[in-house]
C-alpha cells in the first residue's frame, strides 16, 4: 500500500490525506468485504499504548495507522523519518465523502456511536452535503455495551443488514479500537474508520476548532476548552507523558538506526 515508518512500537503508514482516501477508494471499490480498519494515533493513543496491551494488539490488526495531530508528526521529522503531514479522522471522512460526491460513486454508510439523535442529525447533514453518501444505517448503542455480548452480536447483525460499505466508528479511543478489533470477523463492510468525535462534528453537536488553529495544531486547545472536565486532564497527562516517550524512542533511533 504505502511505505511504513515505525515509531513508538507502530508501523505508520506514511501517506498523504490525498493518498489515504486513494487507498480507503480502492477497498471500498475493489476490496473485499473484509472490515479493514483504519486507526488514527494522537498523543492520547500514544500514551495509552504504552501501557494498554490489549489497545496495542488492537493496533496492530489495524488495516492502515495514519498520524493524527501535529506532536505525532513533528516527532517523525525530528526521528529522521519524516510523515507527510496529519490525517485526522475528523478529516478524513468528510474527505473520503466528497471524493465519492464529486466522482457521482454511491457510498453506503452506517454510523456507529455519538449519543441518541446525533447520528441522525449528522445523516441529513451528510446527505444535504454528499448526496452521493447513503446513510444505510445508525445506530447510538448503550452505556457499557461492550460488556454485552450478546449486544454486540447484534450490533454486527444490524451492519450486516445493512449491506453498508463504510463503518464510521464515533466510540472514542480505546473502546472503538477494542470493539472493532474484537468483533471485525463479523461485520462484512469493505471498511471501518475508528473516528472517535468524527458523528458528533458531522452533526455540528461539537464544533470543529477554526482552520487558523487546525494549520497550527492547536486544534486540542479549542476541544479543551470546550469540554474542560473530560479534557483537562487527558492533554495535561499527555504533555507530561508524551515527551518522555518520545525521549525513550529518539534514544532508541540513535543506539540502534534500524
Amino acid at each position: 500500500m504505502s511505505k511504513t515508518i515505525k515509531m513508538f512500537g507502530l508501523n505508520i503508514d506514511s501517506l498523504s490525506m490525498n493518498e489515504a482516501v486513494d487507498v480507503v477508494r480502492s477497498w471500498i471499490l475493489t476490496g473485499e468485504s473484509d472490515c479493514k480498519y483504519v486507526v488514527t494515533p494522537n498523543v492520547d493513543h500514544v500514551v495509552q499504548l504504552e501501557k494498554n496491551t490489549a489497545f496495542k494488539n488492537a493496533y496492530l490488526k489495524a488495516s492502515m495507522i495514519v498520524a493524527d495531530g501535529k506532536p505525532v508528526v513533528l516527532a517523525s521529522k525530528i526521528l529522521g523519518k519524516p510523515l507527510p503531514e496529519t490525517i485526522p479522522g475528523s478529516d478524513l471522512v468528510p474527505n473520503i465523502f466528497e471524493h465519492f460526491n464529486q466522482s457521482g460513486t454511491p457510498l453506503k454508510i452506517y454510523l456507529l456511536g455519538a449519543m441518541p439523535g446525533v447520528g441522525e442529525v449528522a445523516a441529513k447533514n451528510i446527505k444535504a452535503r454528499w448526496p452521493s453518501v447513503d446513510v444505510v444505517g445508525i445506530l447510538s448503542p448503550d452505556f457499557g455495551f461492550e460488556k454485552d455480548a450478546a449486544y454486540c452480536d447484534r450490533i454486527c447483525a444490524s451492519i450486516a443488514a445493512s449491506e453498508a460499505d463504510l463503518l464510521v466508528i464515533g466510540l472514542g479511543a480505546p473502546k472503538q479500537e477494542l470493539w472493532i478489533s474484537k468483533y471485525s470477523h463479523q461485520i462484512p463492510v469493505k471498511v471501518a474508520l475508528c473516528v472517535g468525535a468524527t458523528i458528533d462534528f458531522l452533526a455540528g453537536n461539537k464544533p470543529r476548532a477554526p482552520i487558523w488553529m487546525r494549520s497550527m495544531g492547536i486544534e486540542w486547545l479549542h476541544r479543551m476548552l470546550s469540554e474542560p472536565k473530560r479534557l483537562v486532564k487527558r492533554y495535561a497527562i499527555g504533555a507530561i507523558v508524551f515527551p518522555q516517550i518520545f525521549l525513550k524512542e529518539w534514544w532508541r533511533t540513535k543506539v540502534n538506526p534500524s
